[in-house]
């Protein structure tokens, strides 16, 4: 095998409780799941187009944008990490179309095992997406909101007792403080009772998800690999977890060089 083209975050789904992952290059799908335990080749070609206006840019920003265009897009503005500061309503938002159809639609706060117990926020239609690319091993939606903003105030009253964040190596090492999610949510709901009914917010009574990697073998030490550091990557791909490919030379997060223009050889 061997496919050039500029690269995005791998596509990612849950199958019978277990992650698999695609990886647009250009025009074409890498599966990358057939890929683990063979040698890989990840080459740069010192090109990265604009993900939105298609201009060459020295650098990637904000997940395959040039700098100019985080500027403009709000998918680049600070709400989207933070969507307990959604401007909407004030008539601020940068592209108002694009804000009424991504921020209004309804939003799942979610419990999951990653390098500890988390909680985090997404789209009611990709929440698997979501808990693989963060690399959890297991997951529970717990609250339902209408909106982007209203996931946002529960979030930011959930984090008082509960990380936001991810130890993203001890993700990678699979060294994980797992913790019983159903009892955890029992005990929030009963801290944030206020926030929820003020947000009219739905409490959920899903199952908590378990979902496995294809990895073969975990790293003891994690070493990051930078395409802008190293042109050219190899080694043999000894599994995927969140959005990191983790090869016997080191760790590459797929993420942080969306709009690259790679030749991948297998």
């Amino acid at each position: 095998m061997q496919l050039s083209g500029h690269i995005k975050m791998m596509n990612t789904s849950l199958e019978g409780g277990s992650a698999k992952y695609s990886l647009p290059i250009g025009e074409s799908l890498i599966d990358m799941n057939a890929v683990v335990g063979k040698h890989i080749e990840l080459k740069y070609n010192d090109v990265i187009l604009c993900a939105n206006c298609g201009v060459r840019t020295k650098k990637s920003w904000s997940g395959g944008y040039c700098f100019p265009c985080t500027q403009v897009l709000a998918r680049c503005d600070l709400c989207i990490m933070r969507p307990e500061t959604c401007h909407y309503s004030e008539g601020t938002c940068r592209e108002p179309q694009w804000g009424l159809n991504y921020c209004f639609q309804p939003t799942i706060i979610y419990l999951a095992n990653t390098s500890k117990p988390k909680v985090g926020i997404t789209n009611k239609k990709r929440v698997y997406s979501r808990w693989i690319e963060q690399g959890a091993i297991s997951a529970l939606p717990i609250i339902e909101a209408k909106s982007r903003l209203d996931s946002g105030k529960i979030e930011v009253a959930l984090k008082q007792f509960v990380a936001d964040k991810t130890n993203w190596r001890n993700m990678l090492k699979n060294e994980v403080e797992q913790s019983s999610l159903s009892s955890l949510k029992e005990t929030l709901l009963t801290e944030i009772a206020a926030t929820v009914k003020e947000t009219e917010a739905i409490v959920l009574s899903d199952d908590e998800v378990n979902i496995s990697y294809p990895v073969l073998k975990y790293p003891t030490k994690v070493v990051s690999l930078n395409f802008d550091k190293t042109p050219i990557i190899t080694g043999i791909l000894e599994g995927i977890k969140g959005q990191y490919l983790l090869l016997d030379s080191g760790v590459l997060n797929i993420r942080k060089f969306s709009s690259y223009h790679l030749t991948i050889s297998s």
